[in-house]
C-alpha cells in the first residue's frame, strides 16, 4: 500500500513521518512534485493512491492508523469534487494539507473550493490549485515538522536562503 523512502547514504529506513496521498495515480504527475520535495529535504514519507469514494474504507483504514504507524502530516491531492481531504481530516486530528488537483472542465477551481469549504472542526489547510500547491504543501508539512528538529528547520532556512540568492537585485532608473 505504501513505499518509504530511505534516507540518502543511509542502508536502515526510517518510518515515514509524512503521508502523500492521492485519489488516483494520474494524479502522481503533480503529487510527485511534493515527493520530490519531501525527499530533498531528507524527509521519510510515503505515497499512497485511495480514493474518498472508490475506495472509502482503505482510506478510513489508512487514516486512523497513521498516527500510531508514526505519521505526523499528511499531504492529500484531489481533483474535481476533491473529497478525499475532507474524508481523511474526519479521520484522524493530525494536520491535513489539502492540494487541489487541475481537472475537468473547471480546471481545478471545484476541486479548490470543495477543499477550502470545510465545515468548522474538521480543519483542511488548503493550498494552491496543482503543482505549486502540491510542493508548498510538501514545504508547509516540513515547517510543522521543523518546530521540534532544529537540523530540519536549519535546511528550510538554508533553502530560502538559496532561493533567495537567485532573484536577481538589478533596479533601474528611469528620467
Amino acid at each position: 500500500m505504501a513505499t518509504a523512502k530511505k534516507k540518502r547514504g543511509s542502508t536502515k529506513k526510517r518510518p515515514p513521518v509524512v503521508g502523500v496521498l492521492m485519489g488516483s495515480s494520474s494524479d502522481l504527475e503533480v503529487m510527485e512534485r511534493a515527493a520530490k520535495c519531501l525527499e530533498s529535504l531528507d524527509i521519510p514519507h510515503e505515497v499512497v493512491v485511495t480514493s474518498a469514494h472508490r475506495s472509502p474504507e482503505r482510506t478510513a483504514r489508512y487514516t486512523k492508523s497513521a498516527k500510531r504507524r508514526g505519521i505526523k502530516v499528511l499531504v492529500v491531492g484531489a481533483g474535481r469534487a476533491a473529497h478525499l481531504a475532507g474524508a481523511v481530516a474526519a479521520n484522524t486530528t493530525l494536520p491535513v494539507l489539502g492540494v487541489p488537483l487541475e481537472s475537468g472542465a473547471l480546471a481545478g477551481k471545484d476541486a479548490l473550493l470543495s477543499t477550502v469549504q470545510m465545515p468548522a472542526g474538521v480543519p483542511v489547510g488548503t493550498l494552491a490549485i496543482g503543482g505549486a500547491g502540491a510542493e508548498n504543501a510538501a514545504l508547509l508539512a516540513a515547517s510543522i515538522l521543523a518546530l521540534d528538529d532544529s537540523r530540519l528547520a536549519a535546511k528550510l532556512e538554508r533553502r530560502r536562503r538559496e532561493m533567495a540568492a537567485k532573484v536577481p537585485g538589478t533596479v533601474r532608473r528611469y528620467g
